[in-house]
């Protein structure tokens, strides 16, 4: 061969090796982790379904979506899940529960975990209890992949005045003492910052409000009684926790009853039964326009207010949730079930109506567009509010108060990471979101009910699949048992 043809050949072959790489995937398909087939992606932001499509995973990301077959020529994955009949929806939020009890139940609380993964929960968020450390410490080993669980976001410790009920806090009593506790949260690295009202100055609420605000930080809680819900809001309070302080937003003399309360004219329960028959629905929608105008979000906690509202008829005796729940925790429910037995006739009816009378304002809130967060308040102390469970049960109570299936699972899987400021990240089944995932048996948009029918959750990209989910449970339920021999002993 001349020295000029072996040139020329090596000229071209130099020319052509760009090309390939230019184009690799002319060359070979993708690869992922998983490839999902043949599901029917619920778009919840758009409450549609899109039928016959492919998700790929790699790592926690969703790299690709599309047309079934078209994904399926272009990638290849490690693991093929058949999703033929069933629906693909972003893993589910629970964003109010909490952690709690003291050192003695830490190993119960952390046995909760796996719960939230068995029905589908990717994430929670803790807002406080009384073991704010071992909470932000578990936060940190599950981001690490040390401790299995769902994405956790805590409060840390709440804010809260001099020697306040609640344990596990900042007590502050002065706005320097206020300034201390925000820059010590900011230190904790906490998601957000609770703050309740068993002790806490009504003015040192607002300024806590106020200064998390100025720091970057997002705020709920517990309003004092002592100041409207309008002023919470103006000092820039980010989620009200609860129904009862959107219905307390809508009485129409609620300045009034506020003043009142503060100057000792009137105690707490006259307060609430002014409070309860003052709502005016005009008051209501143009406190609700304020909360949407504001960006402030609402999450009802439904769940938890019902089973309180009803201790009376429904003892909770043969729940056979009961399993999941360790001993101690199950003690710390005495006290709301003992609160409720002293209530007479006349009160027992007026809690059932002042249930239906609050859960009244979710559609409200709804129409006057307020986010609405779906979260359960599930935890120690909340008697019979279970974890895990009890999301399905709050979706389930909001579309039977007046939100659609569509509303209802957008409380669950978007309203949390808008929240947080991450829908970027979380909210729907796209590429360059996280790969948390739940695969359905039926359609969420038709009946809510459909939560529950989970076949397989995708947590971070790892798959549990039904065998593996029904295992969690089985080993919850072993944990369980064995603490209730140790007890019975």
């Amino acid at each position: 061969m001349s020295s000029t043809l072996r040139g020329a050949i090596a000229a071209l072959l130099a020319f052509a090796a760009p090309i390939a790489t230019v184009f690799p995937a002319q060359a070979a398909a993708r690869a992922g982790d998983v490839i999902i087939r043949h599901a029917t992606i619920v778009d919840v932001e758009h409450a549609r379904t899109l039928a016959d499509q492919a998700v790929v995973t790699r790592g926690g990301d969703i790299v690709a979506t599309g047309p079934d077959a078209k994904v399926a020529r272009s990638w290849q994955a490690k693991r093929s899940i058949d999703a033929t009949g069933r629906f693909l929806i972003p893993g589910l939020w629970d964003m109010h529960m909490h952690f709690g009890g003291g050192p003695e139940l830490i190993e119960e609380n952390k046995a909760l975990l796996p719960l939230y993964i068995a029905h589908g929960i990717t994430t929670i968020r803790d807002c406080a209890g009384d073991m704010p450390y071992d909470v932000l410490a578990w936060r940190d080993e599950i981001a690490r992949g040390t401790l299995a669980g769902p994405t956790l976001l805590t409060s840390g410790p709440k804010i809260e005045g001099i020697k306040p009920i609640w344990k596990g806090t900042l007590e502050v009593g002065s706005q320097a003492e206020v300034d201390a506790a925000i820059a010590r949260l900011k230190g904790l690295k906490v998601d957000f910052v609770k703050i309740t009202d068993s002790t806490l100055k009504p003015e040192l609420f607002l300024y806590a409000v106020s200064q998390a605000k100025a720091a970057g930080l997002r705020t709920s809680g517990h309003i004092p009684m002592a100041l409207t819900v309008g002023q919470a809001v103006n000092a820039g309070i980010s989620s009200i926790e609860h129904l009862d302080y959107a219905f307390k937003a809508g009485v129409k003399d609620e300045a009034r009853i506020a003043a009142d309360f503060a100057a000792g004219r009137i105690d707490r329960a006259e307060a609430n039964r002014e409070l309860d028959a003052g709502f005016d629905p005009a008051t209501a929608m143009a406190a609700y326009r304020t909360f949407a105008a504001k960006g402030v979000f609402v999450t009802p906690t439904l769940n938890g207010s019902r089973v309180l509202a009803w201790l009376d008829s429904d003892t909770h005796a043969d729940d056979a949730y009961l399993a999941y729940i360790g001993p101690k925790l199950r003690k710390t429910y005495d006290w709301r079930i003992q609160r409720a037995a002293q209530a007479d006739a006349a009160r027992i009816a007026a809690r059932h109506d002042h249930f239906d009378r609050m859960a009244a304002t979710l559609p409200m809130l709804r129409d006057a567009g307020v986010t609405i967060i779906a979260g359960t308040d599930a935890g120690f102390l909340n008697s019979f509010n279970y974890p895990g469970i009890g999301l399905h049960d709050e979706l389930s109570l909001f579309v039977a108060k007046g939100l659609t299936p569509a509303d209802a699972l957008s409380a669950a899987t978007r309203a949390g990471p808008a929240w947080f400021g991450r829908l970027d990240r979380y909210g729907s089944v796209t590429p360059g979101k996280a790969a948390d995932l739940v695969l359905l048996d039926a359609n969420p948009l038709q009946d809510i009910a459909a939560t529950r029918a989970i076949e397989t959750v995708i947590l971070r990209g790892e798959v549990h699949d039904r065998a593996d989910l029904d295992r969690m449970l089985a080993e919850a339920r072993a944990k369980v048992a064995a603490w209730n021999a140790a007890e019975a002993k």
